[in-house]
């Protein structure tokens, strides 16, 4: 069956995954970068972990081979032609946001599906800066987006029920679970999964134990996949400030108070695995234990 073609607007972590798994699933994918370094790494940076997944027997090397040719690296977002889907995947500043939606709603037609992939801005924020904002709706995808089953539909209040069912089948078609959830602060990841974090960073702030053994007790005692430090690290601990910050303003600012802790890490520029250091000393996919009350 044709699948119809996908633009991704942001090269960063998550687009760059998203327009990896939409072209290995037989999508023609279109991923626009405005900064032209990262435009000009996009390409090995996709094909790249495609590779290592071979090399791990996870993937079969004729899929990359048509996955590879499905790519496409537009130098400007007019110039990326027409798609039946958009996801944009740009920093979470709804300033921003909103100026690429209001980009999108320009260029495609009425009939594209428009997608965010924020994981705790307002979809109806976002989808007012189109003309139709019954056509947006939020796909947050997590991260790494290739190995994560889960994305969250998010229904704006003025998405469409065709839009969120749409959006659903789509994820499927990825291979992934949709789960459908109102357009509420924080979503329900994001809200149950920083809550945690942030509770998790406070003990490490007040020594209740290292980073390290409290993602193990969560892991041996709860059942998680990964400690919620662990995982804070993985997501980013700019990105995971950014959400408490943006919960603090809609729920509870008490409840949601960053850390002093992720603060201080933030401004060290100590970002969790993408800068190699955060409540744990990144060494490539390796977490090693390190001292985040410690000199950076």
């Amino acid at each position: 069956m044709e699948r119809e073609r996908v633009l991704v607007v942001g090269g960063g972590t998550m687009g760059a995954g998203i327009a990896g798994v939409c072209a290995l699933a037989g999508y023609p994918t279109a991923i626009f970068e405005a900064d032209s370094l990262r435009r000009a790494a996009l390409s090995d940076r996709i094909t790249g972990s495609w590779g290592r997944a071979v090399g791990r027997g996870k993937l079969p090397a004729e899929e990359v081979e048509k996955a590879r040719g499905l790519l496409a690296f537009p130098a400007e977002l007019a110039a990326a032609g027409p798609a039946a889907i958009a996801i944009e995947a740009v920093p979470e500043d709804l300033d921003l946001k909103r100026r690429v939606f209001s980009e999108l709603d320009r260029l495609l037609p009425g009939a594209a599906l428009l997608a965010t992939n924020t994981s705790a801005l307002s979809v109806t924020g976002i989808a007012a800066a189109t003309a139709d904002p019954a056509r947006v709706v939020g796909l947050h995808f997590f991260n790494p987006v290739a190995a994560m089953p889960l994305v969250e539909v998010v229904r704006g209040r003025d998405t469409s029920p065709a839009a969120v069912a749409r959006a659903a089948e789509f994820a499927a078609s990825l291979g992934k679970q949709p789960v459908v959830v109102a357009d509420a602060p924080g979503f329900a990841t994001s809200r149950l999964g920083v809550a945690i974090g942030l509770e998790a960073m406070r003990m490490v702030e007040e020594g209740v134990a290292s980073a390290a053994d409290i993602d193990k007790a969560m892991e041996l005692g709860y059942g998680h996949r990964m400690g919620p430090l662990k995982t804070s690290d993985l997501v980013g601990l700019d990105v995971r400030l950014a959400i408490a910050e943006t919960l603090a303003r809609g729920i509870d600012g008490r409840r949601f108070e960053p850390p002093a802790i992720l603060r201080r890490l933030v401004a060290e520029g100590r970002t969790g695995k993408k800068s190699g250091r955060g409540f744990y000393r990144w060494e490539g996919e390796e977490a090693r234990p390190a001292d985040p009350e410690g000199e950076p």
